[in-house]
């Protein structure tokens, strides 16, 4: 079973990430894209990166935007250390915000 981050350390994470938020016991961003198709290929990256981490997104497409949401199901839906690692590596890619 992963371990649960305190609020304290989730604050500290979050802090260091882009335009990422928590909802709750989700973290949460939106990436804005020029069209439909780029969010797609973009919604598909991402989920190249979550097999590869072995910690999967859920993902929302819409038109020109891409929501990705994290939790980690075995911590007890709280946010983790996977969380956040997933969410860096998204960010790596440099896709526009």
């Amino acid at each position: 079973m992963t371990t649960a981050l305190s609020d304290a350390q989730i604050d500290e994470r979050l802090a260091a990430l882009q335009d990422w938020s928590r909802d709750g016991e989700v973290l949460v961003k939106t990436f804005k894209f020029d069209s439909y198709l780029a969010g797609l290929a973009f919604a598909s990256t991402v989920g190249v990166i979550a097999e590869g981490l072995n910690h999967h997104p859920d993902m929302s497409i819409g038109w020109r935007r891409v929501t990705v949401s994290f939790t980690t199901h075995d911590a007890g839906n709280k946010l983790s250390a996977k969380d956040f690692a997933a969410a860096e590596a998204i960010d790596a890619l440099g896709y526009p915000q």
